[in-house]
C-alpha cells in the first residue's frame, strides 16, 4: 500500500462518521416527531369521537338486577332497583357542607385543576394501571363504565377528562358527579344516601359530622359502611375525612375539635329493617359485595351489567347452620349470640356463613377474644423451631410473664411439667405462656399470619396491642380478637395439610350473556415454610397440630360414627371472675373447617339457662358437633394424617 493510499482510508473515516452522526440525527428527528406528533393526533381523534353520557343516562343504566346464586346455581337473593333511590339533585341542592366535604377528600384541587391528576397519569404512564384520580376523572371511568387498569383506558380518560373541562362548569360536573356516585346501601346520589344512614330528607340538611361520614363513604361503600365493618372502622374513615377538613381550610381546629362521630344517628340498613332480607342473607350479600369491590368488580358495574353471582355457599349447610343455632339457643337467655364460618380446606370456598339473626351487626365478622382456641398457633411456632408437641413445659397453676401473672382453670396432671399435647386438652394456658417465652411472642404471632388471621382488619392492624407495633404477652392464651371468618380460614389450613387458602365468597360472575367476567383462582400457598421444598414440611406441622387437636377435654373430637375430627375450645373470661365473655369451638376434618362463636353484644359474664358457666364445651361444642355431623352425613369418611413420629419427650 502507498502512502496516498493510506492517507486516503484515513480521510474518508471521518466523513463517514458525519455521514452516520446526520443518519442517527435524522432517525432521532423522525422518532421525537411521531413521539410527540402521534399521541397529539390521537389525542385530537379522541376528542372528536369521544363523548361523555349525560348523568341521567348512566342512572338509567343502573336499574338492572343482580342476582346472587348458591354453589349449586339455584337463587340465594336478588338486588332489585327501588323506586326512589335514584333522585337527581341539582348542584345548588347539594349541602355545601356535603360538597366540601367530597371536594377535599377526593379532589382538593377540583376547582383549579384541569380534570386530571398528572401525577396519578404518570403513573399509570409507568405501570399501566390508574390511581390518583380526581373528581371529574371519577365521573369519566363511571360514566364509561370503564375501569380497566390499562393505557388506553386512561388515555381515553384523560381526552375526555380535559374536554369535559373545556365544555361544562366545574358546578355541572361536579353535579353530575356527585348524583352516579354510590354511598353503599343500594343508593346513587345524596338524596338517597341521607335518607339511607340518616332516615332524613336532602332539604333538611347535614351537619359536618354527617357530612364527612357520607363522603368517607365513596372511597369504598361495601367496606366502609358501619354494619359492615362496625362503627370503630367508620369512625377511622371519618376521622380522616374530618383531618383533611381541616387540612385543606374548611373547619378551624378548634370548630372541629367539638365535633364528634355521629355513630347514635345512622340508621340500620333499610333492607333489613323493611324485612326484605333476612340478616343472614344481608350479612352474605355484604361480604360478597365486599369482596367484589376489592376484586376491582363494584356495584355500579354489577348493577349496569345485570350481572348473576355464583357464591361459594351451599343452601344446605347454610340452612343447617341457621337451625342448629336457632334451636341451640332457643330457651337461652337472650343476650346470648353466636355465629358459625364454615370453610372447604381444599379451596378456601366459605360454604356455611352465619353472622347472627337478631340485628345487622355480623357477629361472624366482629373480632373477639379466641382464648385457648388460638393455642394451636403458639404449637405451630414451636414445631417450626424444632420442637414437638410431646415436649413438655413447666406448667405452674401459675405464672409470670412480662409483669402479667396467667393462672391456669384447669391444670395438667402435673404441675411441674406437661406435654404439648396434654395442655392442648386441658386448656392449660401457663404451658403455652412458657412455650411463648421460649418461642418468642413474635414468632407465635407470625405462625398465627402464616395459618391465615390477616394482618390487619379494616385497616386496624391484627394481634397487636393497641399501638398497633408492640406484642404483650397475652398473645399465649389469645387475649387479642381474631374473628370467626378468619379462624375459620386458619384452622382449614391446618385441615388442608398446611396448604393456605383465601376464605372467599365468590366463585365466578358472569355477564347477561352467560359468559364469566370474572373467576376466582386458585389461592393456595404453603403456609409454615418458604418454596415448595417446604411442602413436606408444612403438612408434618399441620399433621402434628391435629394430633393435638384429636382430644377436647375429656372426649374425643371425632364426629358420629368413628369420622375422625380435630377441635378445640376456647373461653375468654370475663375481668378477674371464673366466668366467660366469650366461648369458641373450632375443628375440622378433612372436608370443612368450622369455627363457632358464642358470646353476647358486650362483655359480660355468659351464664346459660340453668345458670352454669358458657364455656367452649358447652354450647359452641354442641352447635359445632350438631352443624358438622349433619354437613358430612352423606360424604365418605377421609382420614386425618397420621401423627409423625415424636420428636422430642421432654
Amino acid at each position: 500500500m502507498t502512502d496516498s493510499d493510506e492517507s486516503g482510508d484515513q480521510g474518508a473515516t471521518p466523513a463517514r462518521r458525519k455521514r452516520i452522526w446526520r443518519r442517527i440525527r435524522r432517525t432521532a428527528y423522525w422518532v421525537t416527531g411521531i413521539g410527540i406528533v402521534v399521541p397529539v393526533l390521537a389525542f385530537l381523534v379522541g376528542y372528536l369521537i369521544w363523548d361523555v353520557r349525560d348523568p341521567h343516562q348512566v342512572l338509567a343504566g343502573l336499574e338492572k338486577t343482580v342476582v346472587l346464586e348458591y354453589a349449586d346455581g339455584s337463587e340465594l337473593l336478588k338486588l332489585t332497583p327501588e323506586d326512589g333511590d335514584r333522585r337527581f339533585v341539582p348542584y345548588q341542592e347539594v349541602p355545601r357542607r356535603l360538597r366540601e366535604a367530597i371536594i377535599a377528600v377526593e379532589d382538593p384541587t377540583f376547582w383549579e385543576n384541569e380534570g386530571f391528576d398528572p401525577a396519578g397519569i404518570a403513573r399509570a404512564a409507568i405501570t399501566g394501571v390508574g390511581g390518583g384520580s380526581g373528581i371529574t376523572q371519577q365521573y369519566i371511568k363511571k360514566s364509561t363504565g370503564e375501569d380497566q387498569a390499562t393505557y388506553l383506558r386512561k388515555f381515553k380518560e384523560l381526552v375526555l377528562a380535559t374536554k369535559i373541562t373545556q365544555e361544562q362548569r366545574k358546578e355541572e360536573i361536579f353535579e353530575s358527579y356527585v348524583n352516579i356516585i354510590s354511598f353503599g346501601r343500594n343508593t346513587h346520589g345524596p338524596a338517597a344516601a341521607i335518607e339511607a344512614y340518616f332516615g332524613k330528607s336532602i332539604e333538611d340538611g347535614l351537619s359536618w359530622s354527617q357530612a364527612a361520614f357520607l363522603a368517607g363513604m365513596i372511597q369504598s361503600p361495601s367496606v366502609h359502611d358501619p354494619a359492615v365493618s362496625g362503627h370503630a372502622h367508620a369512625k377511622k374513615r371519618w376521622e380522616y375525612v374530618m383531618a383533611k377538613l381541616v387540612e385543606r381550610g374548611y373547619l378551624e381546629p378548634s370548630e372541629r375539635a367539638r365535633i364528634s362521630y355521629p355513630g347514635d344517628e345512622i340508621a340500620d340498613p333499610a333492607e333489613s329493617r323493611a324485612g326484605q332480607l333476612s340478616y343472614t342473607e344481608y350479612h352474605i350479600k355484604q361480604r360478597v359485595l365486599a369482596e367484589l369491590e376489592r376484586e376491582g368488580v363494584p356495584m355500579d358495574r354489577l348493577r349496569r351489567e345485570g350481572m348473576r353471582i355464583e357464591t361459594t355457599i351451599d343452601p344446605g349447610a347454610q340452612a343447617e347452620s341457621e337451625r342448629v343455632v336457632r334451636e341451640r339457643l332457643a330457651g337461652q337467655p337472650d343476650h346470648l349470640r353466636a355465629a358459625l364460618v364454615a370453610v372447604a380446606p381444599e379451596t378456601g370456598a366459605v360454604v356455611a356463613y352465619h353472622g347472627g339473626s337478631w340485628n345487622v351487626r355480623d357477629y361472624a365478622a366482629t373480632p373477639r377474644p379466641p382464648g385457648s382456641a388460638f393455642h394451636p398457633f403458639v404449637t405451630v411456632a414451636g414445631l417450626r423451631q424444632g420442637s414437638g408437641i410431646e415436649k413438655t413445659f413447666p406448667a405452674p397453676h401459675r405464672m409470670h410473664f412480662g409483669g402479667e401473672e396467667f393462672r391456669n382453670a384447669t391444670d395438667c396432671a402435673s404441675t411441674e411439667r406437661c406435654s404439648v399435647r396434654e395442655a392442648t386438652r386441658v386448656s392449660a394456658d401457663t404451658p403455652f405462656v412458657a412455650m411463648t417465652k421460649a418461642f418468642g411472642a413474635e414468632n407465635v404471632s407470625e405462625a398465627a399470619r402464616d395459618a391465615g388471621i390477616p394482618a390487619e382488619i379494616a385497616g386496624e392492624p391484627t394481634l397487636r396491642e393497641p399501638d398497633g407495633v408492640s406484642i404483650g404477652p397475652g398473645i399465649a392464651v389469645g387475649r387479642y380478637p381474631v374473628r370467626p371468618l378468619d379462624l375459620a380460614g386458619a384452622y382449614a389450613t391446618f385441615a388442608g395439610q398446611g396448604m393456605r387458602v383465601r376464605p372467599h365468597f365468590v366463585a365466578r360472575v358472569r355477564d347477561e350473556d352467560g359468559e364469566v367476567a370474572w373467576q376466582r383462582r386458585p389461592s393456595g400457598v404453603p403456609a409454615f415454610g418458604t418454596g415448595p421444598e417446604s411442602s413436606g414440611r408444612d403438612a408434618r406441622i399441620a399433621a402434628e397440630v391435629t394430633a393435638s387437636l384429636r382430644e377436647v377435654g375429656e372426649r374425643s373430637a371425632d364426629l358420629p360414627g368413628g369420622r375422625p375430627a380435630a377441635a378445640k375450645a376456647g373461653t375468654h373470661r370475663f375481668a378477674g371472675t371464673g366466668d366467660n365473655s366469650a366461648a369458641w369451638m373450632a375443628g375440622y376434618t378433612p372436608q370443612l373447617a368450622t369455627a363457632v362463636w358464642v358470646g353476647a353484644d358486650r362483655e359480660r359474664r355468659l351464664r346459660d339457662a340453668r345458670n352454669e358457666r358458657v364455656t367452649g364445651e358447652t354450647i359452641p361444642a354442641d352447635i359445632w358437633r350438631s352443624f358438622m355431623a349433619d354437613y358430612h352425613r352423606d360424604l365418605p369418611v377421609s382420614r386425618l394424617p397420621p401423627a409423625p413420629p415424636p420428636r422430642v419427650s421432654r
